[in-house]
């Protein structure tokens, strides 16, 4: 890339809203902060030399706002004062530059020599590609802290899946994004994972499901889900006791594709969307028997599609009416894909794996933690929205 591209590029990441950017800043320049403490006192953390010219005494919180919203850095502090780290004074000075360099970074996969050089021109301290590295590296693992926490008990989870190209040995490949997202009993919403592979499907969704069992996942009621490639064999090997609703949205919009006609079209909708909305199972099953007879001869494959599909949308009339709104779909998560797409978009092609689930990881981290302090989703025990 061109300096301008670069910048552009950057510029397009944080008004789409990269989300990483500010950690990875906060971490970086915290980062340079210490290794100015360390030359101040001649000395390394815990380490005893005649030079010493002081102690160090902790870290004071400081928030600034930036260009990337407010962010609360770690000031180190020397017992015996006098101390005062410029790394943070300059690196704001020169935010605009470094924010750029960061997008790239987060994103792109740029060059820890790269950093370094220019850390050292923006932030007035020479710091070694190895701190870089382990500055990247704190952000990696409160990313992976976060994807590898303890759940509890989900009564209703969702599953999607979507596809991001990732450039692997030189060629250009789909990597599948896994997402997971449930309901609590008490009707709270939570991102419960995520996880990127460019295996082979049902391992995948396999070693999915199991991860988020072994992190204490347990007590879910449901699966709602699109009939994603390898996913039904392996949440029977995982969830094999959970019921499956299969997204009534996806079963409409797959229906298309056997419509022989396009003046067909919305009469084959409405039949759907009668069976969708039917009081009960049996009037389902009564206006699904009705449609198989109906499209028998002028549309075939249609009506054999529908004998084979359309029975795994009616599990919800298993549960509550008023339940059945939340669990019919997987619109929640379709949204959540939709802010997705806006933000990779920018990237087109991720130059491996890890950049792309640590861009997705820093956005549903965001995103679970504004669920958190939200109102109420409602679940099968809390159905007051």
């Amino acid at each position: 890339m061109t300096h301008q591209n670069d910048y552009t590029f950057a510029q397009e990441l944080m008004e789409k809203g990269l989300e990483g950017v500010p950690e990875l800043m906060r971490v970086l320049i915290n980062n340079i902060m210490q290794v100015e403490r360390a030359r101040y006192l001649q000395a390394g953390e815990y380490e005893r030399t005649e030079d010493r010219k002081g102690h160090a005494n902790g870290y004071k919180p400081k928030t600034v706002r930036t260009r990337v919203g407010e962010i609360t850095f770690a000031i180190p502090q020397v017992r015996e004062g006098g101390f005062y780290p410029s790394a943070l004074e300059k690196g704001l000075r020169s935010e605009r530059a470094l924010v750029t360099t960061l997008a790239e970074m987060y994103v792109q996969g740029v060059s820890t020599r790269k950093v370094k050089a220019i850390t050292e021109q923006l932030c007035g301290v020479e710091i070694s590609a190895m701190q870089v590295s382990r500055a990247v590296a704190q952000l990696d693992e409160v990313l992976q802290q976060w994807r590898e926490r303890p759940l509890g008990e989900i009564t209703d989870l969702y599953l999607d899946a979507r596809y991001e190209k990732v450039r692997e040995a030189g060629q250009v490949r789909d990597a599948a994004v896994l997402l997971a997202t449930g309901i609590t009993p008490e009707g709270e919403r939570q991102v419960l994972g995520v996880s990127t592979s460019l295996s082979e499907h049902e391992s995948h969704w396999k070693a999915f499901l199991k991860a988020l069992k072994d992190r204490g996942m347990h007590g879910v009621n449901l699966v709602i889900s699109d009939d994603h490639s390898g996913l039904g064999a392996a949440r029977r090997a995982v969830l094999g006791s959970a019921p499956w609703q299969r997204c009534q949205f996806h079963l409409q919009q797959n229906a298309g594709a056997y419509v022989p006609k396009q003046a067909m079209r919305m009469e084959v909708a409405a039949d759907i969307r009668a069976m969708f909305n039917a009081p009960d199972r049996k009037t389902a099953e009564e206006f699904l028997q009705a449609a198989i007879q109906k499209y028998a001869v002028s549309a075939p494959r249609l009506s054999a599609w529908l004998e084979k599909n359309l029975a795994d949308g009616f599990t919800v009339f298993d549960f509550p009416l008023e339940h059945r709104r939340l669990i019919r779909t997987t619109n929640s998560l379709e949204r959540i894909n939709k802010e997705i797409r806006r933000r990779t978009r920018v990237v087109g092609v991720f130059p491996n794996e890890a950049s792309c689930l640590r861009l997705i990881s820093a956005m549903l981290m965001e995103i679970s933690e504004e669920w958190q302090i939200g109102k109420h989703y409602c679940a099968s025990k809390s159905l007051n929205c």
